[in-house]
């Protein structure tokens, strides 16, 4: 518990306070454990040939870095590090060969005058590292797994909360019904714009995650107050917009917090429980709203969220630690240069990051999620596909004020609770699931941890059929002659078809462009929130114009379109990958 306060915002605002009195680091409380930190190999390959991976030329054994005069855990005679600050490790009582060559003291190897760097590079001290997000116990993952999933919905639940005061808000504003869904619109639009800038923001080594959760959720809570106090309808769309961009990090970054700390074997738990928790935000949204709104108005709706994620946010600033790994290996860093004086101590995310220009940057942050969308046919199509999905729920979600309340006489809350069936759709689901990624995906690993992306896509070519199931189902079951019940029964086939989509796609798209994730999620997110956000402004006239049935069977009709999307990929997506630039071509 200690460590998990310590990594912590708070626990690094304590550090910051008592000048790193409390929650310290073992490197802190014994400085001499700075070289089991050392990883002799990368920065003997430094020293040789520039940079911290094996030489290209593996055949030609005159070329490959050479012992020299023995790596800091293996020589003889080396005392322990100086403990002044002003002091580095070259000062160290070391034999150094006098015969007029630099040796990198790290590795002992002779640094190479034209392409070698002498750098002692800081890294895991082996595959048991504690302090390696994957590494940490089972409880400790559940239990980030929990606040990240916490944090998803408490922003997911905030486009569709809304919803349930559209008709308040058409009548205090003065403005027409799809005016009003503009409220709704512009939260789904904000936080596709979002994960363009925070996604890879996050992925900065000095940065992390954490900066970016607790940044972003400090403002999306404080903008609820100006969102439900707004006095015109234009004060009150422009801060739903702002809301929606702030609270954005979590809903494309929260499936990357999530690998960081699973190997990819267990990945796909992690992200089947993420995607329940980004599932339950809308479906809970209109229940927790519809009564509030029905008893006090549409700004209890926006009460409500900022009640929650101002807890949200309490929870986590104590008990959220940072699970990127290159910002803990970046902070290791620091404290080490610091404890022992040594300026050439640098983990690999830190060098990575020297190399980058601002041009880089803008293009990694801004120009490279876009461009990997409709550069790449297997992102384009995934991700038009989830888009497809998602435009699909929130115009799906129209009718059902239609339905429950014109059809059935649903009041406003009891209307909220319709949703419910979406809900247990998805914790139906969970159990067969994975039972599936046991028995079977778990077993297609190599002895190397790593699986072939397309064999990712199994789930999805199922999943998309109960799209269409749902849709025709719900759009002809529900008139009076029927229970209200069957048409509930019908929308929990939706979130079958997202739970198996989403996550499908998602291990797909990080396996096949690993170092590119954060951009290709981002990617993602834009997309799917553009569907998001476009396709509820003509929901309304849709159901009102074709009726419930045939509305609905039009959109079961696009869901059948796209159902040979995965296929398609699991047969032609290797040899995609071989031709694509940024893609994963080693097996």
């Amino acid at each position: 518990m200690s460590d998990l306060i310590r990594d912590s915002a708070f626990g690094r605002l304590v550090r910051l306070v008592s000048s790193k009195k409390y929650f310290t680091y073992a490197e802190e409380r014994d400085p001499s454990l700075w070289k089991k930190y050392v990883h002799e190999e990368k920065s003997g390959n430094a020293a040789h040939h520039g940079h911290v991976g094996a030489h290209g030329d593996d055949s030609d054994t005159e070329d490959r870095p050479t012992s020299g005069i023995g790596g800091v855990r293996t020589r003889e005679g080396l005392t322990e590090p100086p403990r002044s600050h002003s002091s580095s490790l070259a000062s160290s009582q070391t034999q150094v060969p006098n015969d007029g060559h630099t040796y990198n003291i790290a590795s002992g190897v002779r640094v190479d005058p034209e392409r070698g760097k002498d750098i002692h590079v800081i890294d895991w001290h082996g595959p048991d590292d504690p302090d390696n997000p994957k590494n940490w116990s089972r409880n400790k993952k559940f239990f980030v797994t929990f606040e990240i999933c916490f944090l998803t919905f408490s922003i997911y639940i905030g486009s569709a909360i809304f919803t349930a005061g559209i008709t308040d808000v058409v009548r205090v504003f003065g403005v027409s019904e799809v005016a009003a869904t503009l409220g709704l619109t512009l939260f789904v639009a904000g936080y596709g714009l979002g994960p363009l800038l925070w996604a890879p923001m996050s992925e900065i080594p000095p940065i992390g995650r954490n900066p970016v959760y607790i940044g972003t959720l400090v403002v999306f809570v404080l903008f609820q107050i100006p969102t439900a106090l707004a006095s015109n309808f234009g004060m009150l769309l422009a801060f739903r917009f702002l809301t929606g961009l702030f609270g954005s990090p979590v809903l494309a970054t929260g499936g990357a917090s999530i690998g960081d700390m699973y190997r990819p074997q267990k990945q796909a738990y992690g992200l089947a429980i993420w995607g329940i928790a980004a599932v339950c935000g809308p479906v809970l949204g209109p229940l927790v709203g519809g009564f509030a709104a029905q008893a006090k108005g549409w700004s209890w709706t926006i009460w409500e969220l900022m009640w929650l994620s101002g807890f949200c946010l309490v929870f986590i600033f104590f008990l959220l630690p940072e699970t990127s790994s290159s910002n803990i290996l970046y902070r290791r860093t620091r404290r080490l240069r610091k404890l022992t004086g040594d300026k050439k101590l640098k983990c690999e995310p830190e060098i990575m990051a020297e190399n980058m220009t601002k041009k880089d940057l803008v293009f990694m942050a801004l120009v490279r999620p876009i461009t990997l969308n409709f550069t790449e046919p297997m992102v384009f199509f995934l991700n038009l596909y989830i888009a497809l999905i998602y435009g699909l729920l929130y115009i799906w979600f129209e009718s059902f004020p239609i339905v429950f309340v014109g059809i059935y006489g649903f009041n406003l809350g009891q209307e909220g609770l319709a949703f419910l069936g979406i809900m247990v759709g998805a914790l139906v689901t969970i159990p067969p699931f994975f039972a599936y990624l046991h028995f079977v995906q778990e077993k297609q690993f190599n002895e190397n941890g790593e699986l072939k992306p397309e064999k990712r896509l199994p789930p999805a070519m199922v999943g998309g059929f109960f799209i269409p199931i749902c849709l025709f189902w719900f759009g002809w079951s529900a008139r009076p002659s029927i229970h209200w019940v069957v048409p509930i029964i019908g929308s929990s086939f939706f979130s079958v078809a997202a739970l198996l989509l989403f996550n499908s796609v998602l291990s797909y798209l990080s396996d096949a462009y690993p170092d590119c994730a954060a951009s290709v999620f981002a990617g993602n997110d834009f997309m799917r929130s553009s569907f998001g956000a476009g396709f509820p402004i003509f929901a309304s006239a849709m159901y009102k114009n074709l009726g419930v049935n045939w509305a609905s069977s039009t959109l079961a009709f696009l869901g059948i379109a796209f159902i040979p999307i995965p296929y398609v990929l699991y047969i032609y997506g290797e040899r995609l990958r071989k031709m694509s630039k940024h893609a994963r071509k080693d097996f």
